[in-house]
């Protein structure tokens, strides 16, 4: 088939890569969001999906919006049989839903119909799913609601961050993406309707939902720790100011610290929770660089009975 690959983010990269090595399909141009400012200059900085089409040779459309109609009309003319997407980061309207003969489908990051929306995989972390998975299903205008086609399953470990799984997802995700064009191809794969049980949602996570509170059991703690890291990345108050919470461990000994209460030895930090107490492995304080706790906790000579939280 003739392809036009969406997608934006470093984890698209892989599909797009399965895609281009398939043989058997062409991607003859790829759609990603707008060039968009990073790092201290603020420079505009193309999309990784957009780096790898441009090494590949491939065009690359950057509409602003997906109903524009110089963006509409250039799709119209290349006449894609199907567009494969990843994390492309737009809402598809209705009038581009209709232009590729086979339409859109889009490689999602949870076993649907469970956590549609932004933040899959973070969510699952955060619920304490013990599997979780990718999903292959056919765009239509309800949120993330198509006819599957296809999953893969992956086992979420227990030291699992987001970004440790979904970097696993987007390598399996990627050959069931490729797999689904075959099957659709070759008319082998007939999308399969959603079950009408069994739907959760996973809003994109916002900053403040990040902030943990650690009047929550150790177990709930650690869940969002690892849940918003890289992204948006866990945080509490210390001395008035953020401290983000880059790694963290479950400890079982250590039951007598109230919630918030550190506790530094001379390699370990250790802070009460609801439950019993966690380690913190990695922090980074605010506008520095992320360093071990214990080096942190040695700088600031933390008070006996001193807290973290709000």
């Amino acid at each position: 088939m003739k392809l036009v690959f969406a997608g934006t983010p470093e984890v698209a990269v892989p599909a797009l890569d399965a895609l281009l090595a398939s043989g058997r399909h062409e991607v003859a141009a790829v759609i990603t969001r707008p060039d968009a400012p990073a790092g201290r200059g603020r420079r505009l900085v193309a999309s990784p999906v957009a780096e790898r089409a441009e090494e590949a040779g491939i065009e690359v459309l950057k509409p602003r919006r997906p109903r524009d109609e110089d963006f509409l009309a250039r799709l119209r003319e290349i006449a894609p049989d199907c567009c494969p997407v990843v994390a492309y980061g737009a809402l598809l309207p209705r009038v581009a839903l209709d232009i590729p003969a086979r339409g859109w489908v889009n490689l999602h990051f949870s076993l649907l119909p469970a956590w549609r929306g932004a933040a899959p995989v973070q969510h699952a972390l955060m619920a304490g799913d013990e599997v979780t998975g990718a999903s292959t299903f056919q765009i239509e205008e309800g949120l993330d609601s198509g006819p599957v086609y296809g999953v893969v399953t992956e086992d979420i470990r227990s030291t699992d961050t987001s970004g440790d799984l979904l970097t696993r997802l987007a390598f399996a995700g990627a050959g069931l993406l490729t797999a689904t064009m075959d099957g659709i191809e070759d008319g082998s794969l007939k999308a399969v309707p959603q079950p009408a049980d069994g739907i959760t949602l996973a809003p994109k996570i916002q900053v403040e939902d990040a902030q943990v509170d650690f009047a929550a059991p150790a177990l709930r703690v650690d869940r969002v720790v690892r849940g918003c890291t890289p992204a948006p990345g866990a945080w509490t108050l210390f001395r008035g100011e953020r401290l983000k919470l880059v790694q963290a461990a479950l400890v079982t000994d250590r039951t007598d610290l109230a919630p918030g209460e550190l506790a530094a030895g001379k390699n370990n930090v250790y802070v009460g929770t609801g439950s019993h107490a966690v380690e913190l492995l990695w922090v980074q304080p605010q506008g520095k660089k992320p360093m071990k706790a214990a080096d942190w906790a040695r700088g600031v000579r933390i008070a006996p009975g001193e807290r973290v939280g709000a």
